[in-house]
């Protein structure tokens, strides 16, 4: 009688843990997917990136735009959208870092605060303005010879050294740059091209 409950046993054993497998299998689309809607909610960001974050937040709800992130949240860009990488291979390498972060959420111990860790590259801000980077339209150089700089130099200047978005202290009429800022980046460009320096 023992022989034959033996090898019952490892079929139980067997189909419960294929059973959880299922089950997990059928759980992890379920997982992503609410936690994608999720990160679509800039409120429920900061309910684990709580300061400076919340700050950021509570700007962006403001009537009038202070910084390039009020600027762009008023244009209906989330947070999502800057801080992941392009398309749906930067979304789910966002999630993934995310992952245990919002594991930790939902079981009610996540740390506080919870700053972001990632910069932001150049391929977040282009993902919306690749036309930057080509247009004939700017009024100056820069953007257009910023990725031979950066060939060139690994320590050079990236889209959010200059538009810094969550900086207060940038002229509106400048999209929220800060000239005095941009203008020191400017000169480091000029200096990296042997020009010396740029009055």
């Amino acid at each position: 009688m023992a022989t034959n409950d033996k090898p019952q046993r490892k079929r139980k054993i067997g189909r419960i843990i294929l059973g959880l497998l299922l089950l997990g299998v059928l759980l992890i689309p379920v997982f992503t997917v609410t936690g994608m809607q999720m990160e679509n909610n800039d409120a429920f960001c900061t309910s684990c990136h709580t300061e400076p974050e919340m700050t950021f937040y509570n700007r962006t709800q403001a009537a009038t735009a202070v910084d390039l992130s009020s600027f762009h949240a008023g244009e209906e860009t989330r947070c999502i959208d800057c801080h992941s990488g392009e398309g749906l291979n930067g979304r789910l390498h966002a999630m993934a870092l995310g992952g245990g972060d919002a594991l930790k959420f939902v079981r009610g111990n996540f740390p506080q605060p919870s700053p972001l860790t990632q910069p932001i590259s150049d391929e977040n801000c282009l993902k919306c303005h690749q036309e930057t980077a080509v247009s004939s339209r700017q009024n100056s150089h820069y953007h257009v010879l910023l990725a031979e700089w950066q060939k060139a130099d690994p320590g050079a200047a990236a889209c959010v050294d200059c538009h810094q978005s969550h900086s207060t202290d940038g002229e509106e009429r400048l999209l929220f740059l800060n000239k005095d800022h941009t203008t020191t980046l400017c000169k480091e460009c000029h200096a990296f091209a042997g020009e010396g320096p740029t009055g």
